[in-house]
């Protein structure tokens, strides 16, 4: 309990001023305050009356007296003058974590510890789940390293796979490994979900040999090979310049009698875009309509930003309509993609008619970010200041998310606007929730597009300091950053490390030391 209690409110703006990284915890002595704890209990309080009269209770709040020498208030509330039950403690945490109200949750769960409750096994793995859907990485850990020592049970290996998906996301590996050690340890067993939560993270991060391990200890422990590990090898084959190899694995799927599904598809569309076979990708568009599977958004971003890619803009535009005319809403990344090829070619008009279309399809109050974004690249300059942004954002009703935070550090790290890019994240950690290797990655690419590639280099020893594992994108952008810099005698030590932590370069690695390599042979 105490190490929960030493992150419990790292996440309050109010009291947890400690920059942009939010590594430093905030101890028991803000709970010392007087006027803080008055606050605290207040606020519990008014959880506790709001659940309890949706359960049907009557609560009264009476007020006693702690015996200890600070004189502290101390609350307990009442059932028509019994306490409220243990049951309704875990209940109420439990719904606050589904509905993502976390801070409640963390609140409510010291409030029901301070009466003497210890949360049920079901409440500690809705804290973890919640806690990690929203990258409270530490937090999540704390919960579960009390539930261990609580000792009233033993965790399930859903827990474990949640804690290893919120660990892996973040690129700590030192934390997934103790994970898995500690699978061994108690005897729980791997299921399928577990292999894939790993197969999708060495994917991801371009490891090869890693990889290759997950699917051999597959088979051998005879865990079937589903769509999402057939989806998962076509796209290491793709990342590594085997695009044919990774079509020969649809010829072996269809030879098991197993069915394409809609993530064999996207994967199998996104390997032919990727290297310009645009034909060939609506070709397997049109089969996929065909086979009667309805595209999602990886299907339409994957074809969108592949035309952009290769210059087929208006056929990009087109395929953006045509997302909108089947009812699905435009994916902020996307139109990222979409506006940063208007703007280099000046073609505003366009941007103006796609944001008016966005509109007359009644997505008004959503479109906030679109206007946003479009200022951000655009010639009016009021969103340039990153805090003025989210405000404005705010005001419009939008729910400020972790996806939306990302896709605004992103335009701002693809302007170069390097500080607004880290106030992004300031704001995103002063609203309770921590960078991923993601926007590390973002802070690293905007520092590059600067010509600062010693800021971008100490990001990346940053990175490496907080235990998070860098991984392919890591590095290419830091190499990137170098070599704008012109500081071509550093990128094959980048790249030489790269290699040793265990990340396969990708093709865009290998062509980035090949360039280098050049531009020394030139010099």
């Amino acid at each position: 309990m105490q190490i929960r209690q030493q992150l419990l409110f790292r996440s309050s703006p109010a009291i947890c001023p400690h920059g942009v990284w939010g590594l430093v915890p905030v101890y028991l002595k803000h709970l010392i305050n007087p006027v803080k704890r008055k606050m605290l209990h207040t606020s519990c309080q008014l959880i506790l009356q709001s659940r309890a009269k949706r359960c049907g209770f009557l609560v009264n709040c009476l007020i006693g007296t702690t015996i200890d020498n600070s004189n502290n208030e101390h609350r307990t509330c009442y059932r028509n003058g019994e306490e409220i039950s243990y049951d309704l403690y875990n209940e109420s945490i439990c719904e606050l974590c589904t509905e993502g109200d976390v801070d409640k949750a963390m609140r409510l769960l010291s409030q029901m510890e301070g009466l003497g409750f210890h949360p049920s096994f079901v409440s500690y793995s809705s804290l973890i789940a919640a806690l990690g859907s929203v990258g409270r990485t530490l937090e999540a850990d704390a919960i579960f390293q009390e539930m261990l020592w609580s000792g009233r049970s033993r965790p399930r290996i859903k827990v474990f796979n949640t804690l290893l998906r919120s660990f892996l996301r973040k690129g700590l590996l030192t934390l997934a490994d103790k994970v898995l050690l500690l699978l061994e340890d108690l005897a729980v067993e791997r299921n399928q979900e577990t292999y894939e939560i790993l197969l999708e993270y060495y994917v991801n991060a371009g490891r090869l040999e890693d990889t290759w391990l997950i699917v051999a200890k597959m088979k051998r422990e005879s865990y079937p090979l589903n769509s999402f590990v057939y989806s998962k090898i076509i796209e290491l084959y793709r990342d590594n310049g085997m695009w044919k190899k990774a079509l020969g694995i649809v010829e072996e799927i269809r030879e098991m009698g197993l069915r394409l599904d809609k993530r064999l598809f996207n994967s199998i569309i996104d390997t032919f875009g990727k290297y310009g076979e645009l034909g060939e990708a609506l070709e397997v568009f049109e089969k996929m309509h065909q086979e009667g599977i309805k595209p999602d958004f990886r299907t339409w971003n994957s074809l969108i930003r592949w035309h952009c890619k290769f210059g087929h803009l208006d056929t990009a535009i087109d395929l953006f309509n045509e997302m909108q005319e089947q009812g699905l809403y435009p994916d902020p990344k996307i139109f990222i993609i979409i506006i940063t090829h208007l703007v280099e070619q000046g073609r505003w008009d366009v941007i103006d008619k796609i944001l008016e279309s966005m509109q007359g399809r009644g997505h008004h109050k959503s479109g906030a970010i679109y206007t946003v974004l479009v200022d951000i690249y655009g010639q009016q300059g009021r969103f340039q200041d990153a805090e003025y942004c989210l405000n404005a954002l705010k005001l419009e009703g939008l729910q400020l998310s972790p996806g939306i935070f990302c896709v605004l550090a992103h335009a701002y790290a693809q302007q170069g606007l390097c500080e607004q890019t880290v106030k992004v994240l300031q704001i995103m950690e002063a609203d309770g929730m921590e960078p991923n290797l993601i926007m590390l990655n973002m802070l690293i690419n905007a520092f590059g597009n600067a010509g600062r590639h010693m800021e971008a280099l100490s990001i990346y020893q940053h990175i490496k300091e907080m235990g998070i594992t860098p991984d392919v994108i890591t590095c290419s952008t830091l190499m990137k950053a170098f070599m704008r810099a012109k500081k071509f005698d550093q990128v094959p030590k980048i790249y030489s490390e790269m290699e040793s932590t265990g990340c396969t370069p990708d093709r865009k690695a290998r062509e980035m030391i090949y360039e280098d390599f050049n531009a020394q042979l030139i010099r």
